[in-house]
């Protein structure tokens, strides 16, 4: 398997580790009625606050990006595109989204920032193996 669908695969299991562990976290966080809470239908539920809001944050900003990621790996594969440039791309916007996760709920300002456009520029770098 190329490089760019091996990142691909690797970040939809980070896209789910972020997504679960945002989801655990904030059920443990409802105690003493937390399991009642996290199985019920959730429609009173308290605000989440500090790192476990900043970790659904995160989580929900991959979720937006997982899709673009998605697309422009498989046009590149589809179209005959792929090349050394998607690789490349393929792994700026994987380890800049492995990066962005610990350092969002660290509540790092300004390297959060400067690493989300460190993935943005990875999708770009593929988008640009297609022109």
């Amino acid at each position: 398997m190329t490089t760019d669908l091996t990142l691909l695969a690797y970040a939809c299991v980070l896209t789910w580790v972020m997504v679960f562990s945002a989801s655990f976290s904030r059920a443990r966080a409802w105690t003493p009625s937390g399991a009642k809470l996290a199985l019920g239908n959730r429609h009173d539920v308290p605000e989440a606050a500090g790192a476990i809001a900043r970790a659904e944050r995160a989580g929900k900003n991959m979720l937006e990006s997982l899709p673009l990621f998605i697309g422009l790996v498989a046009v590149a594969h589809l179209g005959g595109r792929h090349n050394a440039r998607v690789d490349l791309g393929a792994q700026l916007f994987f380890w800049a989204r492995v990066a962005y996760w610990p350092i969002y709920v660290a509540g790092v300002p300004y390297v959060r920032t400067a690493v989300w456009y460190v993935a943005i520029a990875g999708l770009a770098l593929i988008f640009s193996a297609l022109l």
